[in-house]
């Protein structure tokens, strides 16, 4: 458990309150968005899991169990990838999902030291998303060293199946990049849904409401007091695309549709950010475990997620 000094949270507190946005609070969402959560959130789980980047073509599985949605449908990778020969590490898949008609791009949170850095890169440099537009450049280099192996796959899987929908999922730091990815899908003319689980903030206002405004669907997914969306902090620039869909339950407990709040706007002092005291365990559950897969290897490279003990370590663990 975690908790903020009263005189950051004082500051923090104020710099929202200056720029924030109205806000639309909604109560609960539909049981087929549920669903679609509950399924994406598995598809962004089964990126942590090594058999799901190191080998093309085969049946996307969970050793851990944690993606069952995901096993039980006929889903096969198009391209893996784990790009250890660059600084961000950038690892995930693009799969077909022909049981519920998708084409699946999924990217992995951090495991690597080469990720970690990556995260703790807050200076934001100029993008091709939209005219003056910057993002977090860590994040901004994930998606670039991405690029050039996702766009041509879901090219191609697109021709071969143009009735099923395209969706970008991610975890963490693998959200953040899912984000920019999706936005640059859509850029080239792709329709293309984003789910993304416990992601940092990518940027400045600009590129948020590009992408905000961008059709398709945002589903920025938050939980609980999860502290990973709540940095890069405010008062650094930073905001989040909108809306966000906030998890009203705690850790381990099973999400109803009246568990998620709706809140509008790039900055509020409502649903994940209504929290002074944060838990690191928050988010590493979305609507289920989202680390098992790796979880043994994480903790032989020195990373223990429940160690954390400052906001340094929570940037450094995305």
């Amino acid at each position: 458990m975690l908790s903020f000094s009263p005189l950051f949270v004082t500051a923090l507190l104020s710099a929202i309150a200056s720029n924030a946005a109205p806000l639309i609070q909604e109560r609960g969402v539909g049981a087929n968005l549920l669903g679609t959560f509950k399924l994406m959130e598995q598809y962004a789980s089964a990126a942590y899991c090594s058999n799901n980047y190191d080998s093309p073509g085969d049946q996307i599985q969970c050793a851990s169990g944690n993606c069952p949605l995901v096993q039980n449908a006929d889903s096969t990778t198009v391209i893996e990838y784990s790009r250890v020969e660059t600084p961000t590490d950038v690892t995930g898949f693009v799969a077909v999902d022909h049981t519920n008609e998708l084409i699946i791009v999924s990217f992995r949170g951090s495991q690597s030291i080469d990720a970690w850095r990556t995260n703790l890169d807050f200076d934001t440099t100029p993008t091709d998303i939209c005219p003056g537009c910057t993002a977090h450049h860590g994040f901004w280099n994930s998606w670039t060293d991405a690029r050039d192996r996702v766009l041509p796959a879901v090219k191609q899987t697109y021709a071969a199946f143009p009735t099923y929908k395209i969706s970008v999922t991610g975890h963490s730091l693998g959200a953040a990049i899912a984000t920019l990815a999706a936005a640059g899908l859509r850029n080239v003319g792709y329709t293309v849904a984003l789910y993304n689980f416990g992601s940092p903030r990518i940027g400045g206002s600009n590129i948020n409401a590009y992408i905000s405004n961008q059709p398709g669907g945002n589903y920025r997914v938050t939980h609980w007091n999860d502290p990973v969306p709540r940095l890069p902090l405010l008062t650094m620039g930073y905001v989040h695309i909108s809306p966000e869909y906030y998890i009203n339950k705690p850790n381990r407990q099973d999400v109803q549709t009246g568990d998620i709040r709706t809140y509008k706007g790039a900055m509020n002092l409502k649903g994940n950010m209504a929290w002074v005291v944060v838990d690191i365990e928050a988010h590493r559950w979305y609507f289920g475990s989202v680390y098992t897969c790796d979880a043994k290897k994480s903790k032989r490279e020195g990373v223990d997620m429940r160690g954390l003990s400052d906001s340094v370590d929570i940037v450094a663990n995305f």
